[in-house]
């Protein structure tokens, strides 16, 4: 197995990871959180904000993010073979779509949620926002992941 190998395997694995995770968020957690009453649908997300937060996820989350980054380095440095253009497909697809949308879209409004009483009237009204624009940016999360496995798959092969 050579460096480009490796890399794509590595980012297949951790990629197609990701989006199943954000794949069962898109298509039935948020859902079912929205068909709860509000307030145990805010402490629900709230718990699962403090509990995504743990080596499991991050090994898996950050740690395709690193192999991403990697990947188009050696890609850019020509250290890769012919497949090097789906090292820096796949890398940049993750990077961007994954690893940049959560940091900027999902992690403020988790941050947000975070900051309100689950029983409050300003709590009911941020819920309300934060399941379409926290789900919206999931689907695209989910999407990046995705593509991003798909194409690290066929630097694989």
């Amino acid at each position: 197995m050579n460096l480009t190998s490796i890399l794509a395997f590595a980012g297949v694995l951790g990629a197609g990871l990701v989006a199943g995770i954000f794949f069962a968020f898109s298509t039935f957690v948020m859902q079912a959180l929205a068909r709860i009453p509000k307030p145990q649908g805010i402490a629900a997300m709230q718990a699962i904000n403090i509990t995504v937060l743990n080596p499991w996820f991050f090994a898996a989350f950050f740690g395709t993010g690193v192999v991403s980054l990697v990947a188009v380095g050696v890609a850019l440095l020509g250290m890769g073979d012919a497949d090097s253009l789906y090292l820096i497909g796949g890398g940049a697809v993750y990077f961007v779509g994954c690893l940049m949308v959560t940091i900027v879209c999902n992690v403020p409004l988790n941050d947000r949620l975070a900051a309100v009483d689950s029983g409050s009237a300003d709590g009911a009204i941020l819920w309300d926002r934060y399941l379409k624009q926290w789900t919206f940016w999931n689907h695209i999360r989910t999407a990046a992941s995705f593509v991003s496995a798909a194409v690290f798959l066929i630097a694989a092969m």
